[in-house]
């Protein structure tokens, strides 16, 4: 008779499973981006406040039940996640239009290398040897998926840099995420969040286009989806895994979006992945797989 698992295996499934799907929504905002047509910063912008707007009633629930006074102090607390989330989309979308898509596919998900360094500057922790080897075992999957394509030029070479920084301000967000999850509730910190992020990237485009004029029927329905699927689902998602797995398990588990879009790309545009696209697959989701487990087994111990 095998032995009863232990108090909690379901829940911590439950929210692996959740971070997974969080993931996969996150990877379908290439999908729309790609098919939208109207100017990124505009995206950007939009994307934040359909989400903010979305989840503003859960904002209100939260505020009613907020014990002593909600103000500028607790708004504050959102506001640099916001800013650095905000200047990581539509860095973003300049970087990736300046270089090989490759290029820009690798530098972005490159998050797990910095992430250790932002976790020992704000909470003094170090990574385990199994983070470690997970890590690195997920790094060479995207190396393999990406490096027959990887090509550096003197004009892409900005972009690159571009690409670096916004791949270091979605670290930097993440990393916030966990300095916020004993302060105030998700909702209480996301919804600010979103909102204080959309009015900027607002603001930015302000000196490009006028965002006062009519919009076709796709893009809008592109800024709804954006909005709602790697948005309400997928930045949200991850900002709750965090109040519950180390910075690093979510990131490293973040490096599948590449994998998932792959799979979109198959059924949408029927764009065939290539079959170097399948081995880098199995190594990207066996480093996923080395880093979960060493977080329960961690978790176990305790």
């Amino acid at each position: 008779m095998s032995p009863a698992p232990k108090p909690g295996l379901n829940k911590t499934l439950l929210r692996v499973l959740l971070l997974v799907f969080g993931v996969f929504c996150g990877s379908t905002a290439v999908i729309m981006i790609k098919a939208s047509s109207d100017h990124p910063f505009l995206v950007a912008s939009y994307r934040l406040l359909v989400a903010a707007v979305a989840l503003s009633p859960f904002f209100y629930r939260d505020l009613k039940n907020y014990p002593g006074s909600y103000g500028w102090k607790q708004v504050g607390w959102s506001t640099v996640p916001a800013l650095a989330l905000a200047v990581h989309f539509m860095s973003w979308v300049i970087g990736a239009r300046m270089t090989q898509v490759a290029n820009a596919s690798l530098i972005a998900n490159l998050t797990p290398v910095v992430m250790p360094f932002f976790v020992w500057i704000f909470y003094k922790e170090r990574l385990s040897r199994q983070e470690v080897m997970g890590t690195g075992l997920t790094l060479l999957g995207l190396i393999v998926l990406t490096g027959s394509n990887l090509q550096i030029s003197k004009t892409g070479f900005q972009g690159d840099l571009i690409c670096f920084g916004s791949m270091l301000t979605f670290a930097l967000y993440l990393a916030l995420g966990r300095r916020n999850r004993y302060r105030l509730s998700l909702w209480l910190y996301m919804v600010p969040l979103y909102f204080i992020a959309g009015v900027i990237c607002l603001a930015c485009a302000l000196p490009f286009i006028n965002p006062i004029k009519a919009y076709s029927l796709p893009n809008i329905l592109f800024f709804i989806g954006l909005g709602l699927i790697p948005t309400v689902f997928g930045h949200t998602i991850l900002n709750y895994s965090i109040r519950f797995f180390p910075e690093q398990v979510v990131s490293v588990t973040n490096l599948t979006q590449p994998v998932f879009a792959g799979v979109l790309g198959f059924f949408l545009f029927q764009e065939l992945p290539r079959p170097v696209f399948f081995a880098a697959a199995a190594i990207i989701m066996a480093g996923v797989l080395v880093v979960l487990l060493s977080d329960y087994h961690r978790r176990a111990a305790k």
